[in-house]
């Protein structure tokens, strides 16, 4: 009977659409987009042509054509986890960092909502400083999926950003071991391992940026003027990253990216 279905709705494509799918999933991008410019200007139109469009973009990093066509295809059919999923991602990736929010809690309220799409919450609640709810979606991400090396990744940053090197750096460690490739997940390791190895300040309850940069300048500073050269170079570095950097760096909260489908 499925099969049965599957084959009346291929047979009620614009010519075109269903080869666009396949060159969409298996990668080959150009011909997809040549094949839905081709369809379109035949006449294809519609929610089907819009959502092909929405993922060839999201696809190939095109995130404000992403983000634009899924924002509408969300508004025209709000129950669709995958549709809000990618819009939340979209959003995230462009720096709608309260839409993405939204969107994406309204994705995993729904049935079927995927580990990435909680992944992502929690990479948005990290921007938040919401770590209740990044620790609950994080939570559940590896629930349904406990062996990915770029949700490990994440949630070692979300420690990371609260100064938790010691809990941190496991979760690196096993994220290092499922994909040795990552300079992303390698750098993160190397930066708990020194941060642990020198006994750098953890991030305190409610501390600022502001503030945390500066007690670890501050050791920093105690550890060079007592000739620890390793603690002081440690210290100065996690300072700079603190005040600087530290959640500007959405890219390592949004490896889930890396197997987007």
């Amino acid at each position: 009977m499925i099969l049965v279905i599957a084959a009346a709705l291929a047979a009620a494509e614009p010519a075109g659409l269903g080869d666009a799918v396949q060159a969409i999933q298996a990668g080959r991008f150009e011909q997809a987009r040549l094949m839905l410019d081709t369809a379109v200007r035949a006449g294809a139109q519609g929610d089907q042509v819009d959502r092909l469009q929405a993922d060839l973009a999201f696809r190939t990093g095109d995130w404000a054509t992403a983000y634009a066509r899924y924002e509408k295809l969300a508004a025209l059919h709000p129950g669709e986890t995958l549709t809000l999923e990618r819009t939340g991602i979209a959003a995230f990736m462009l720096g709608k960092y309260q839409r993405a929010s939204s969107a994406l809690t309204m994705a995993t309220a729904l049935p079927g909502a995927s580990w990435r799409a909680w992944n992502a919450r929690g990479a948005a609640a990290d921007m938040a400083k919401d770590w209740a709810d990044a620790d609950l979606a994080y939570a559940r991400a590896t629930e349904l999926a406990p062996d990915h090396a770029e949700l490990l990744n994440n949630r070692g940053w979300s420690l990371m950003l609260r100064g938790q090197w010691a809990d941190a750096l496991p979760l690196f460690e096993r994220a290092a071991g499922l994909d040795p490739k990552s300079k992303r997940i390698a750098d993160n390791l190397e930066l708990a391992r020194a941060a642990v190895a020198e006994d750098l300040p953890r991030r305190l309850a409610g501390e600022t940026d502001t503030a945390w940069a500066a007690r670890l300048n501050d050791a920093g500073v105690l550890a060079a003027s007592s000739g620890d050269r390793q603690r002081a170079i440690a210290a100065f570095a996690q300072a700079i990253e603190a005040r600087t950097q530290w959640f500007d760096r959405a890219a390592n909260n949004l490896a889930i990216v890396q197997n987007r489908e």
